[in-house]
């Protein structure tokens, strides 16, 4: 039986998106997708809004009738500084003012390894270690981590913040072997925080079961997400085309891996 009567999807036309497009169908009635163009063709139980987040107005609008926020939507990578304070943080604030003003009472964020990028690869870290973003999209990151908090503490919305590290159809190189998430296990971690008895302000890692464990998620295991992937299927064929990472570098020391040694975006873009 469905735990909610409508979930939102946010960046529902993205890669994860798509995923949770069909992933979360279970759990609702009516799944609402969000995203700034058109689905294409839609399910019996899906329904589709089209806005930018960064328009108030139309964010706020979308949250009403819904029950949880699954918000993965926003700038998918590191980008120039006005399209993160648009799409990420103003986005996201919107997202939340949405949710106070219609009584939403949980959230799905999809944050990220950037929050945390610059914490190296050894330290095995957990869930409450310091932020250190690497980029500027991990800054955006960690702004919506902490606007999670303050809608927990002073407005009881319930957060559990997804800290993907690599989610795709296969790790494509080494980092990956230790980073990867598949596609399934991200599904099963977006379910968890949705169907768990107590979520308060959560921060969880997202990567599957992988034979390296590069931090540690057992702050988190009141989420219930159990995670049945593994990179190992892949590890001959990665290692067999990539070459291994030098230890000492950015890329290969720290958890960001080569947003760790990316340029200023804002100076790209004017290159």
């Amino acid at each position: 039986m469905p735990q909610y009567n409508r979930i939102l999807i946010t960046g529902a036309a993205g890669r994860l998106g798509s995923q949770l497009r069909a992933g979360l169908a279970p759990l609702a009635n009516t799944i609402r997708l969000a995203d700034r163009e058109p689905l294409g063709p839609l399910a019996a139980h899906e329904e589709e809004t089209i806005f930018d987040l960064a328009d108030m107005e139309a964010t706020i609008a979308a949250t009403e009738g819904c029950d949880a926020i699954v918000h993965f939507g926003g700038a998918p990578t590191e980008m120039e500084w006005q399209t993160v304070l648009d799409s990420s943080i103003r986005g996201s604030y919107h997202i939340y003012e949405g949710a106070r003003k219609h009584g939403v009472k949980r959230i799905v964020y999809a944050s990220s390894v950037h929050a945390i990028g610059f914490h190296e690869i050894g330290a095995q870290i957990s869930v409450d270690a310091p932020v250190r973003p690497d980029c500027l999209y991990g800054v955006g990151k960690t702004f919506v981590e902490s606007l999670s908090r303050l809608y927990w503490d002073k407005y009881h919305i319930e957060t559990a913040c997804l800290r993907i590290f690599s989610s795709f159809p296969e790790p494509v190189d080494r980092r990956m072997l230790w980073s990867y998430l598949s596609f399934a296990d991200c599904v099963r971690l977006v379910t968890a925080s949705l169907t768990a008895p107590f979520v308060g302000h959560t921060i969880s890692f997202g990567t599957s079961d992988n034979a390296v464990k590069a931090v540690d998620n057992s702050g988190a295991n009141h989420l219930g997400y159990r995670p049945q992937d593994s990179s190992e299927p892949f590890r001959a064929t990665v290692e067999a085309k990539s070459a291994a990472l030098d230890p000492m570098s950015p890329a290969g020391r720290y958890l960001g891996g080569k947003f760790c040694e990316m340029a200023h975006p804002d100076d790209e873009a004017k290159a």
